[in-house]
């Protein structure tokens, strides 16, 4: 692949030798993130939260890279060192590749009762361990606490789900004629590769882990290099559940790791859930080489506040849709299309955005936390002042906002801008606490707004009309869709369903597309003839016919 190629993998990371940033000391954090992150360090074997290496999980062992380059993992409200991530050497990502091709060989074979009872495991072990791996999130994501939960619990229901894995991968079997039958089986692909995103540490790899593993693959997962703790814990619990060594790898790293995924031969999937630049490069570059990829990249989430919703219910679902984890969420409300009179709620609904309390982490009463790195705070704000630029009006503007007690932190709070759908602020997926309005005179002005855009992930809209809320449902051309509920994910029994330029790939996440996405069908036609059979009695008579 020619470096141009390889270019278009922007990476606004912080890549240094061991030594070559300095960083506030531990002691920079809250008595109870200090406290937290030495629990980390001092339980898990693969993480660190306070400065210590992360590790690599190759072949049932979390083992020490021999990288030459590392990347800073810090946390985004005061800039501590919490772990360093290895760029993993090519020789690591082979040895990786190897054990999980090795797996493969006994795993593929195992029984699915014996698939079952391993994610029945991991159940137990994710309630068990549930704090640590929120706790995690919240010191290098920088999540609420409570949040954090929630981002673990949206990845257990997938593993719930996947406990009914015998039913899933139930086949079926006709006789097709006199004495010949027909039967299918769903077969496990091979290895197949995970790449996580930092804004959900811990749903995003519990995406994949339990889908794949049940169905008889193995796995290679790569977190995101900002904040790879959540993984490292749960690759650890999948351990203590009973996984054989191989089965479930961890590699880290940035373009060079994820160019290896893409293009290994013995990779046979890659899912993938990030933006933009990265997913169009990993689809089109895994697809040269035969592999399967799905592919979740950008959005622009809408919501329509239509005038007969019920105002404090609508108010209430756009500040959680659109300022809750900080907008860090690809299927955030974005922007709100304020329909007829419901425009007059603009008032109201800065003054309820007011009072969102954006703190660190762990601190009471806190609504959402700093953004993940100072560069994204700076394109956040960035766009917010081209809102300015382009005569759009910041109504409520959260730049230059500080939190009394850190202030390091990449803090950007609550904001809320008037906009036209011709600019920058509108065009571009801000991914931050900011909330783009624009005003519709009809629903029908509405619609045309939404399928105009490019993305097509999620949206809602808030009515008390049931002839309103079915005609959008129908006209709409977005794959996720909201009737007064601000983000529509499916739960795990049904299949992720973004579309438009937010999906790349032809089988989308978890439910019967994740069954679907990790097997492939094997037809055996078979023919027992009856008067074959060993024991059938002779006949003496004189034939009739031939």
């Amino acid at each position: 692949m020619p470096p141009r190629a390889v270019s278009r993998l922007r990476v606004p990371y912080t890549r240094c030798y061991a030594s070559a940033v300095s960083r506030p000391p531990l002691s920079a954090l809250s008595s109870t993130a200090r406290t937290q992150a030495e629990n980390i360090s001092a339980e898990w074997k693969g993480t660190s939260a306070t400065g210590e290496n992360t590790k690599n999980l190759i072949g049932g062992e979390f083992v020490e890279s021999k990288a030459s380059e590392w990347i800073d993992v810090v946390d985004p409200a005061t800039q501590t060192l919490l772990t360093r991530v290895p760029e993993t050497t090519s020789e690591e990502f082979e040895q990786a590749v190897d054990a999980a091709s090795q797996a493969f060989k006994k795993w593929s074979r195992s029984s699915v009762l014996t698939r079952q009872r391993f994610v029945m495991e991991l159940q137990h072990q994710l309630r068990q361990n549930g704090d640590a791996i929120a706790s995690s999130i919240v010191l290098e994501q920088g999540k609420t606490f409570a949040d954090a939960q929630g981002d673990l619990l949206r990845g257990l229901q997938v593993v719930e789900t996947a406990c009914g894995i015998p039913a899933a991968l139930l086949g079926n079997s006709i006789e097709v004629s006199k004495d010949m039958d027909t039967s299918t089986r769903r077969l496990p692909l091979g290895v197949c590769a995970s790449i996580a995103p930092f804004n959900f540490p811990a749903m995003i790899p519990l995406w994949s882990i339990p889908m794949a593993i049940a169905t008889g693959n193995t796995l290679i997962v790569k977190p995101s290099e900002r904040d790879p703790g959540a993984a490292m814990i749960i690759a650890e619990l999948c351990q203590r559940a009973g996984l054989p060594a191989g089965v479930l790898n961890v590699v880290h790293g940035t373009v060079p790791t994820v160019n290896g995924i893409c293009d290994h031969p013995s990779i046979k999937a890659i899912s993938f859930v990030g933006g933009d630049r990265a997913g169009q490069h990993i689809y089109e570059r895994g697809r040269k080489t035969g592999k399967r990829v799905q592919a979740n990249l950008g959005a622009k989430n809408h919501a329509v506040i239509m005038p007969d919703a019920n105002k404090n219910h609508a108010l209430n679902s756009l500040i959680g849709a659109a300022f809750g984890a900080a907008g860090q969420r690809c299927m955030a409300i974005s922007v709100a299309v304020l329909v007829g009179n419901a425009q007059q709620w603009l008032p109201d609904l800065v003054e309820r955005a007011k009072k969102l309390k954006v703190n660190q982490g762990f601190e009471k009463g806190a609504d959402f936390g700093p953004v993940i790195s100072p560069a994204s705070k700076q394109r956040i704000t960035g766009l917010i002042a081209s809102a300015e630029e382009q005569g759009g009006k910041v109504i409520l503007d959260g730049r230059g906002l500080e939190v009394p007690g850190y202030p390091d932190g990449n803090w950007v709070g609550p904001t809320i801008i008037e906009a036209t759908t011709d600019m920058r602020c509108y065009r571009e997926e801000i991914f931050g606490p900011v909330l783009v309005v624009i005003p519709a005179d009809t629903l029908d002005d509405a619609l045309a707004i939404i399928n105009s855009n490019k993305y097509g992930n999620g949206t809602a809209i808030f009515t008390q009309s049931g002839a309103t809320a079915r005609k959008f449902e129908v006209e709409v051309e977005v794959g996720q869709i909201g009737i007064n509920v601000p983000i529509p994910v499916p739960l795990p029994m049904f299949s992720w369903s973004g579309n438009k330029a937010s999906f790349l790939g032809d089988i989308p996440f978890y439910g019967r597309s994740g069954i679907d996405f990790y097997t492939q069908n094997k037809t055996t036609t078979a023919l027992w003839k009856a008067e074959d059979a060993i024991g059938n009695k002779a006949s003496v008579d004189m034939p009739t016919h031939h």
